[in-house]
């Protein structure tokens, strides 16, 4: 038997309050074909039937580990040492849910505190967050605390930025009545944004390495928007690339916002992420999330609490800098655990190894007929320009069990500037003899 708190009055005096006229009301926003949508599926089966029948739709996947992979944009396939996965799965981090209580939560407080100080390291800011569920997520949030600190409206998006990464920051800026510019696509890092920015500017959101691959020097940008009083927010996918460019920080980012699934995280299918989030001291407060600090108990003993959470579950909602109601605990820890084995050495060492195999991969590719190469500078991620179609040439070579990187249509399906392109993705993972095969399938496809 059920037990259902509210009976057909209760339900009609709560809709009364909100102006909606029936439940329906509250799902208008939603597209009818997604809200009702038909699943070739029957309706009722055992488990074992259940089992089959999902086993068999599994099936019709390709994993990154099959073959030759060159898929990035956003998620990437790293090598992730066993010892993450088995530190990940202790018991005491495992099922720990959240450090309210420091008496009882200091392990879990001490990694976010260590999540902490290496994301603040890398990114080169004075302070960070204790995560945030994803990049995409946490360059909204950016934007958002940009308007706060900046007391403006308007926010200009690169031409250089995740498609993905600006569809969220969009959608957070204009339900609040926000600005946004968004510069046109820009292949190979030639934008002018400096003249965009004026006296309503509250920031300029710019990625490096971008999303076609391209390493972008922000210094410049820095120094325009400082001038006019704007902030500038750094966008980083792929955080092993910190390992070997200029962070953010050193060339004057005020906020650096970036996707941590590169250490320590598998591809998981899309998720779960973990967000990475950083910015000056004197913005702290502006700062979504949590912060976990260092102390010392009444004894004199060195310790960890919960700092900072200036977020709606602590504090009145109108005070709340944001309703990120949680951080990717388990991924920070995974993320925390491999850059502890790496070290700096080793984060160094890794950062060569992925550019070494870009480079390789954009030779090989780069000397078949009608391909070249996009950009000048780049770090482990590329864009081929193409004598057809991309998206069929992509669909071929998956057939021939390559999987060749993410077709420019897949992200900008309006654009035809778009249609020819190839972003290619080279990690530590690639071998010459994926190079090899990559490069003859696409010679024969084309």
């Amino acid at each position: 038997m059920r037990y259902l708190p509210l009976n057909d009055a209760d339900r009609k005096a709560m809709l009364g309050v909100i102006g909606a006229k029936d439940i329906d009301d509250l799902f208008s926003d939603v597209p009818a074909d997604a809200l009702n949508a038909k699943f070739d599926l029957p309706d009722h089966q055992g488990e074992l039937e259940v089992e089959r029948t999902l086993g068999r739709m599994a099936a019709k996947n390709r994993a990154a580990d099959a073959g030759p992979f060159f898929v990035g944009c956003g998620a990437y396939k790293h090598h992730i040492p066993a010892t993450v996965d088995h530190i990940i799965q202790r018991s005491e981090f495992l099922t720990a849910y959240t450090p309210y209580q420091p008496e009882i939560a200091q392990g879990t407080l001490q990694y976010l505190f260590e999540f902490q100080t290496q994301v603040a390291a890398l990114t080169g800011m004075e302070v960070a967050n204790a995560s945030m569920y994803d990049g995409s997520t946490g360059c909204g949030e950016a934007a958002l605390m940009a308007r706060r600190v900046a007391k403006r409206n308007k926010t200009i998006l690169s031409g250089g930025l995740h498609p993905h990464y600006g569809a969220v920051t969009r959608t957070n800026l204009e339900l609040v009545g926000g600005k946004v510019v968004q510069a046109a696509m820009d292949v190979d890092a030639s934008e002018d944004l400096i003249d965009q920015i004026d006296d309503d500017t509250a920031c300029v959101i710019v990625q490096t390495p971008d999303v076609f691959g391209n390493v972008r020097d922000l210094s410049g940008i820095a120094d325009a928007a400082h001038e006019k009083g704007a902030l500038l927010i750094a966008v980083v996918t792929e955080v092993v690339s910190l390992g070997a460019l200029k962070s953010p920080g050193e060339m004057g980012a005020d906020i650096v916002v970036g996707e941590g699934q590169s250490i320590g995280n598998g591809l998981n299918f899309g998720g779960p992420y973990v967000g990475l989030f950083a910015t000056r001291q004197k913005y702290m407060r502006q700062m979504p999330g949590r912060l976990c600090g260092e102390t010392v108990d009444a004894e004199g003993k060195r310790g960890f609490v919960l700092t900072l959470s200036t977020r709606e579950q602590h504090i009145r909602r109108d005070k709340a800098t944001s309703n990120i109601c949680t951080n990717s605990g388990l991924c920070t820890l995974a993320f925390t655990a491999h850059m502890t084995l790496l070290g700096e050495a080793g984060l160094r060492k890794l950062a060569a190894l992925n550019h070494d195999a870009a480079c390789k991969t954009a030779d090989a590719l780069g000397a078949i007929d009608g391909v070249k190469i996009v950009n000048k500078n780049y770090f482990n991620e590329f864009t081929l320009a193409l004598p057809k179609n991309a998206e069929e040439v992509v669909e071929q070579l998956a057939g021939e069990g390559v999987l060749a990187g993410v077709p420019g249509g897949r992200l900008w399906p309006d654009s035809k500037d778009a249609e020819n392109l190839i972003i290619v993705a080279a990690t530590e993972c690639v071998t010459d003899a994926d190079i090899n095969v990559f490069a003859a399938k696409l010679r024969e496809v084309l």
